[in-house]
């Protein structure tokens, strides 16, 4: 019996009922044969962490662009806080976990640089319909691997897919993947606003406050528990009501207080234009984009091509691009 073939009978043996079998996956685009020591869940596990485009989360904007203090959250490490959420409520619920962390390190991959207002410009300049849960799909289908993708199960990508908004999951496990999310980021905002300053948790309001409890890791542990307490042995995940109603004001305030905050976003606006300015070039110039993007000009429209480039792009790796582009070099003559 090889390793894989042991982790699939005690998946059989151990999980839930309602837990989505790694030998029930609708498999791969292209399929491959399997690996004798890793399920097929572990094995997107390990193509997700060993991408490109997974390295590059580590310099990605969660909140704050470009900060100088180096303990406010990147993208990278808000997706290890996701995985670690989803991990833990997997576990407990006996659902797949390797399931739930493959697509936990993977949601994000197509985020672009500085955060949400990335995203907005991407919305400004390319298509209304840009979405980061979409371009993660294509970037793990068509982009990473020198235009390869990394060929992933049907489930994970469902699971990136439909991690945010309205979107459901096929799988219990990819409905983790949306809670785990939200619990994640709205926690670590809280911490990064208070270490900038332009909250303090007194500002919270008592009746939140009470229902999830003052401190970063109360809050986190009040939120899983009801996930636990309330999903198990039922066909379902969600929360008990009272807390999820509490988590969802707390959201609200922080969309008011710190997403649109002044002192948060003083250079979201400079973001957004330099971001635009740098898609209109590369409209213009496309065959200056690095080889994979002009590749794909032979069978998608430029602004897609040029779209892809600069999602991929880091907070530093734009400022730098820009300032190459856009502003002249000092010089000084030699005497």
């Amino acid at each position: 019996m090889t390793a894989n073939e042991l982790f699939l009978d005690r998946e059989r043996m151990f999980l839930s009922e309602y837990a989505f079998l790694t030998s029930n996956t609708r498999g791969r685009e292209k399929p491959c044969p399997p690996c004798p020591n890793r399920t097929e869940f572990q094995r997107d596990r390990d193509r997700i962490i060993h991408s490109k485009s997974f390295r590059r989360l580590m310099h990605k904007t969660q909140v704050f662009l470009s900060p100088e203090d180096e303990h406010f959250r990147t993208r990278m490490t808000h997706t290890l806080e996701v995985s670690q959420i989803a991990r833990i409520i997997s576990r407990a619920l006996r659902l797949n976990e390797d399931l739930c962390e493959a697509a936990a390190l993977g949601h994000d991959l197509g985020h672009t640089p500085f955060g949400h207002s990335g995203e907005n410009a991407m919305r400004k300049f390319y298509s209304s319909d840009f979405a980061h849960y979409k371009q993660s799909v294509r970037v793990v289908e068509k982009l990473e691997n020198d235009g390869e993708g990394l060929n992933l199960t049907w489930e994970v990508k469902d699971a990136i897919l439909n991690h945010t908004g309205s979107c459901e999951a096929t799988t219990l496990e990819g409905k983790i993947i949306k809670l785990a999310d939200r619990i994640a980021y709205i926690n670590h905002d809280i911490d990064d606003a208070c270490r900038a300053g332009i909250m303090s948790i007194e500002d919270i309001p008592m009746e939140i406050r009470k229902v999830l409890g003052d401190g970063h890791s109360v809050r986190i542990n009040t939120l899983v528990s009801s996930i636990i307490q309330e999903s198990m042995d039922k066909p379902y995940v969600r929360m008990a009501p009272e807390i999820e109603g509490a988590m969802m004001e707390l959201r609200a305030f922080l969309f008011k207080n710190v997403y649109t905050n002044k002192v948060a976003k003083a250079e979201e606006d400079k973001a957004i234009e330099m971001l635009g300015t740098l898609f209109t070039y590369f409209v213009k110039n496309p065959y200056e984009m690095p080889k994979i993007y002009v590749r794909n000009l032979e069978k998608e429209p430029v602004e897609r091509c040029v779209c892809d480039y600069i999602s991929g792009m880091t907070d530093r790796y734009a400022v730098d691009l820009f300032r190459e582009l856009f502003v002249p070099n000092s010089w000084r003559r030699n005497i």
